[in-house]
Formats: C-alpha cells, structure tokens, sequence
C-alpha cells in the first residue's frame, strides 16, 4: 500500500485535534475557578496548544468544535452564535501571534486583542443583544473579567511557551 504524502489528516493529527477539543470542553463547561470578582478558567490552553503546534486554521477548527459540541452536549443557556464566532475570533488571533512567535509582545499581544476586544467588547455585546441590560452597565461589570483573566492567561501562556516549547515542538509530542 502506498503511503500518502498528505499527512494533514493522518490519525495522529486527528486524535491530537480530537484531544484538544475535549480538553477545551472539559476545562471551559466544567474545570473553573469561581471567584468573588469573575471566574478564573483555562478553557484557552488547548488554543494555545494547537496554535503553538498547528497554526491559525487548525485553532479556529478546535476554537469552533469545541464550542459547538460544548453547547450541545453540555448546554449553558441558549445557544447564540455570536459565543462561537468569539470562539474562533479567540483562535485565530492565538494562531496568528503565538505560531511561529514565542516572544513577550505576540504574547501579550493575542492576550490582549482577545481579552479586551473579543470577550470584553464582543461578549458584552453578545449578552447584551440576548438581555434588556445597556451595553455600558454590561460593559462595567465585565472588566474585571477581563483584567483578571489577562493576567491569567499571560503568565499561563509564558509557561507553556518558555516552559514547555521543547515539549510542543518535539516530534513525539502530539
């Protein structure tokens, strides 16, 4: 049997995306830390994951999947697609900065672009559209959110990308 020179769908890349999908799922509907202020969650691990490995297209994959069949087999609320777009908006900016980029500003960067225009501005606008509540008092309430999980999310990703870039990039590795 010839062997394929398109390794793009090769069993191994399959069950890596299939992996990561349930890892977001599975942190994002059900591995969060509720705090006083917001709640603290890692559901963008597996996106940095998959950008560091895979790049832009396959984040938004496991960005889209995961929020579809999270909002399917583990509903919260009504489904709205607008949560989904800000999904994948979430992993093409972390595909786009953290692929081939490991240094502090593609870090902060994609953090910041996802923390303070996407779940910041276009969630708010998102639950806005799905509630009688303004803008601007949605707006005010969300930023501690956003604060909070920026910080989060830098320190998280300065340590899968320092900490653990020789693991991700290994050929065993996923």
């Amino acid at each position: 049997m010839q062997k394929s020179t398109f390794k793009r769908f090769d069993a191994l890349y399959i069950a890596t995306i299939a992996l990561l999908v349930a890892l977001q799922i599975v942190l994002s509907r059900f591995l969060s830390i509720p705090t006083p202020i917001t709640k603290i969650g890692f559901s963008f691990v597996p996106l940095v994951i998959s950008a560091r490995k895979y790049g832009v297209i396959d984040t938004a994959i496991v960005a889209f999947i995961s929020d579809i069949l999270g909002a399917i087999l583990f509903p919260q609320g009504t489904f709205f697609p607008g949560y989904t777009l800000t999904a994948v908006m979430f992993g093409v900016t972390f595909g786009l900065f953290l692929h081939y980029s490991d240094n502090i500003i593609a870090i902060v960067s994609s953090v910041i672009i996802n923390q303070f225009g996407f779940s910041l501005f276009l969630n708010t606008l998102w639950i806005q559209i799905q509630s009688t509540t303004p803008y601007h008092v949605l707006l005010g309430t969300r930023v501690w959110q956003s604060l909070v999980m920026t910080v989060v999310q830098i320190v998280v990703i300065i340590i899968i990308v320092k900490k653990g870039g020789k693991v991700l990039n290994s050929p065993k590795f996923m």
